[in-house]
């Protein structure tokens, strides 16, 4: 039988410090009507599931084993746990996290001995990471937050480590702010949200984190008080650069002033970066087409986008530049609905984002890999004044594509 929960901090129950260690009384922050909502229901111990994906890469951390857990959120209201599995194993390149939580189930699909790729450079040498799947209830939501609560204090107490925010449990947004390497707000968004929706109520990363307190001491950990909660302490964000690789040998033209800025063999600043000089290159290349392959984008102590361009489709020489250098095609952006068909007569490509614009993109699905009929969902426009061409974001079976117009049935 499982052993039930004693929801003693939530319910701001007095306990001796000899019971289970070094315990706190119950105060405003840890008093979250959500918190104690989940205390009530007496929950018994969630089941990890480990179901590790051989295909996954395994590299070391930065100390050979983790230093906390970061919280993230899939931002897809259409998806379940098992279709976000499948879709992160086969696109592990682009991202992966350790584990997935929902209302039922804590999913472990990458052994947290190794990194995974999930919130930038910086996090991912650091911390272990998991996703939460969008729930649709009340009773889902609670389930949920308990499930990752009781995911994130079990990997503290298995690797020697003490509930404490900002240092060992950070929610993505607080890794972008903090840490840089990542543009991302999750889970502040789904959480808000859902706890106004159910709750009227809301529900913050220190509401969370005194929901951690209470299950890593049910596990027998001791935490110390901790005043201070509420004041984010501060951090010197290091200087960063995230790559993103193109895949579909996108172009631009060089700008007419495009000798303003110099050209490099890599992102300037980085580790043996060195300038080229375009003298070095003998020709006027104003309004020149180059093929561009990766996006490097600075944060932290730093900011900026560089691109990596060749002069010929086929060519083994590549420069990086600053983006003020290139002009890409102008892609205007416009919020859209409707739900079209896919036009699965023609094999056409689904792109991660427009094609040939300054995001750049990768093809990652085609029409023809789903049945006729399959409905995709719009949520977003994107026209390129340049060939005339429309294109849409849509969602289809929980996985979000970018479509050209001519790719759907019933579209302008």
């Amino acid at each position: 039988m499982m052993k039930k929960w004693q929801r003693w901090a939530v319910r701001g129950i007095a306990l001796t410090a000899g019971c289970l260690g070094l315990f706190w009384s119950s105060t405003t922050a840890n008093a979250n009507a959500i918190n104690t909502y989940i205390g009530n229901q007496n929950y018994g111990t969630p089941k990890i599931t480990k179901a590790y994906k051989s295909v996954l890469p395994q590299y070391s951390y930065r100390y050979n084993k983790p230093e906390g857990v970061v919280v993230h959120e899939t931002a897809n209201p259409n998806s379940n746990i098992y279709g976000e599995i499948t879709y992160m194993t086969n696109n592990y390149n682009n991202a992966f996290v350790h584990t997935f939580v929902d209302a039922s189930n804590i999913i472990n699909i990458a052994n947290t001995k190794y990194l995974c790729w999930g919130a930038g450079p910086v996090a991912n040498q650091r911390y272990v990471q998991f996703e939460q799947v969008e729930v649709h209830s009340k009773a889902a939501f609670a389930s949920e937050l308990n499930n990752a609560a009781y995911y994130t204090a079990y990997i503290l107490k298995q690797y020697g480590l003490t509930p404490k925010r900002y240092t060992t449990v950070l929610s993505h947004h607080d890794v972008s702010n903090l840490l840089g390497g990542t543009t991302h707000t999750d889970p502040d968004g789904y959480w808000s949200t859902n706890a106004r929706k159910y709750f009227g109520t809301t529900y913050t990363m220190n509401d969370f984190v005194n929901l951690v307190k209470t299950q890593y001491a049910d596990l027998g950990g001791s935490v110390k008080p901790d005043t201070d909660d509420s004041t984010q302490h501060v951090v010197s964000k290091p200087k960063t650069v995230s790559y993103y690789h193109g895949g579909n040998n996108e172009t631009a033209t060089l700008a007419n002033n495009y000798t303003n800025w110099t050209v490099y063999n890599h992102v300037k600043g980085t580790s043996g970066a060195r300038k080229i000089g375009w003298g070095n290159l003998s020709a006027d290349h104003r309004g020149a087409k180059v093929y561009v392959d990766s996006r490097g984008v600075k944060r932290g102590g730093w900011s900026g986008t560089w691109y990596r361009i060749r002069f010929s489709k086929n060519s083994s020489a590549k420069y990086w530049v600053y983006n003020k250098v290139l002009n890409f095609p102008k892609v205007t952006y416009s919020d859209a609905s409707g739900t079209p068909t896919l036009n699965t007569n023609q094999n056409a490509a689904l792109y991660n984002h427009v094609l040939n614009s300054n995001y750049l993109s990768k093809t990652i699905a085609h029409t023809q890999d789903f049945k006729a009929g399959t409905t995709a969902k719009i949520n977003k426009k994107g026209y390129k004044a340049t060939d005339k061409s429309t294109w849409y974001r849509v969602t289809i079976a929980g996985n979000t594509y970018w479509a050209k117009s001519t790719s759907l049935n019933g579209v302008n």
